[in-house]
């Protein structure tokens, strides 16, 4: 066996993969459209063109953030060709899709996704990549194909904007009783999702 076939056996094949990432994009996706039936078809969308796309992809290199950017470029492909259709304004649809949380928490779920959806769409994805994917700056930036510190800056001033909406003083940033992606969006880092 040569060493060229050795090399191709230590990659999975990221056909196999797409199942893996699922959660993920359709989470990203929800982010972005706050319409989870939308969201479902954008996830389609996307997987449909990266397995017609496969010929362009690395293997070796992060498939996620390829899935990533393929939703994301989609997502803003269809939102300038639809945009005469009026989307859903007062939220009504988007926050009848949550449930309210069995938990008693200092914040609720549901006050979290209102100011969620009061952020603009930039904001939404730079918050979901960076805090609640786990994405580095440096990823994000690839995928949104914009310099890092201009993530940087989204990222901080998408969560002022919404600490602001959710009254917190500064520097407040304690969510007892929330989820680990709630906290992951307010952190500084992106990364200390519990």
């Amino acid at each position: 066996m040569s060493g060229m076939d050795r090399s191709v056996e230590t990659h999975r094949d990221p056909r196999d993969e797409l199942p893996d990432h699922l959660p993920a994009l359709r989470a990203f996706a929800i982010s972005l459209t706050r319409n989870v039936s939308v969201a479902d078809d954008l996830v389609q969308d996307t997987i449909v063109k990266a397995w017609t796309n496969f010929d362009k992809f690395t293997v070796g290199t992060n498939l996620r953030a390829w899935l990533f950017t393929i939703l994301r470029n989609t997502f803003y492909s269809d939102k300038r060709k639809n945009r005469r259709e009026v989307p859903d304004p007062e939220g009504a649809h988007a926050a009848s899709l949550f449930v309210k949380p069995d938990h008693d928490g200092r914040m609720a779920l549901t006050e979290f996704s209102a100011a969620f959806d009061k952020l603009t769409p930039e904001h939404r994805e730079v918050l979901i990549l960076v805090g609640a994917s786990g994405f580095s700056y440096e990823e994000a930036a690839g995928m949104m194909n914009v310099a890092v510190g201009t993530v940087k800056s989204r990222a901080n001033r998408a969560r002022a904007r919404l600490a602001e909406l959710l009254h917190l003083a500064e520097g407040e940033h304690a969510f007892a009783g929330e989820d680990g992606t709630t906290m992951a969006v307010m952190s500084r880092s992106g990364m200390n999702a519990a």
